[in-house]
């Protein structure tokens, strides 16, 4: 564990983590971060095992793999260049412009049909993202990220996530003509989610920041919810239930269709996976 800052999304379903490590979801997600070290080290072992069987490997999908922390860390990128020589696909979901600093190596993964990144773009407005989504990058700039990986020829997704009931709800169109005309070929979206601690600190930060919406945000929320802040429920959680909900679903499957997004979803190659020798075996020298 290290004391640094981390980006500060209010509505990060990964606090709850913190909690169960005792530490507050609050103050502490966002300035005691957990790392390994040996993370690289670590997959190298689990992929050498003679059982093991490739299918793509996601990082992104509980905490940004682009954190500030791995500017210097370096963790994610030790991951990628470990998956890149056991020809291993993976699949990157970030919000963070550290991504392009590994643009190079990804598009040569690409390239060998071993990449895919999407994008998280949660609004357009400037002010809201300052808001919601403080020390992370901003609206333009993630469009931008989407337009160089995209025309790098690395196949770039955008995640409209999450989408908050009279908040953001009303950009979802734009957000994804906009990032359709960056490059982005796939789309999905994630209606918000409030589980265990995260729900009372969103709320605080609802009465906080948009103290005369609040209550419609929540209410819209919970009837999205069965009634209550969050289901856990796997086949609900992502897009909820109720009739904003199949509004939401409904908008988003008209745009994408005028869009032309999600027409083709080429899959990654897991078939060139390989184990190469290890640094100093002899058959690396035949």
């Amino acid at each position: 564990m290290t004391n640094e800052i981390s980006t500060g999304c209010i509505y990060c379903y990964a606090r709850p983590a913190h909690a169960y490590m005792d530490l507050s979801p609050g103050l502490d997600f966002e300035t005691r971060l957990f790392f390994k070290p040996n993370a690289a080290e670590l997959l190298e072992q689990a992929l050498r095992k003679p059982g093991y069987r490739c299918t793509p490997i996601a990082l992104g999908t509980n905490t940004d793999p682009y954190q500030p922390i791995e500017k210097h860390k370096r963790i994610t990128r030790e991951i990628l260049e470990t998956l890149q020589r056991f020809q291993h696909p993976v699949t990157i979901v970030t919000k963070g412009q550290l991504i392009l600093r590994d643009l190079p190596l990804l598009a040569e993964m690409a390239a060998d049909g071993l990449a895919r990144v999407a994008i998280s773009v949660t609004t357009l407005d400037n002010g809201l993202k300052r808001a919601l989504e403080p020390r992370t990058a901003g609206p333009a700039a993630r469009l931008r990220m989407i337009e160089a990986l995209s025309a790098a020829g690395v196949p770039t997704s955008v995640m409209a996530a999450p989408i908050i009931p009279a908040l953001n709800d009303s950009e979802l169109e734009a957000i994804l003509s906009r990032s359709r005309d960056a490059g982005a070929d796939q789309a999905a979206y994630i209606l918000l989610r409030l589980p265990y601690e995260v729900a009372p600190l969103f709320r605080q930060w609802l009465a906080e920041h948009y103290p005369h919406r609040a209550e419609h945000v929540m209410s819209l929320v919970q009837q999205s919810r069965g009634g209550r802040d969050y289901q856990s429920d796997f086949s609900q959680r992502q897009t909820g239930t109720g009739v904003f909900a199949q509004l939401l679903e409904q908008r988003f499957r008209v745009s994408c269709r005028k869009l032309g997004l999600n027409q083709i979803r080429s899959a990654l190659d897991c078939q060139r996976f390989t184990v190469p020798p290890k640094a100093g075996d002899q058959q690396s020298l035949f």
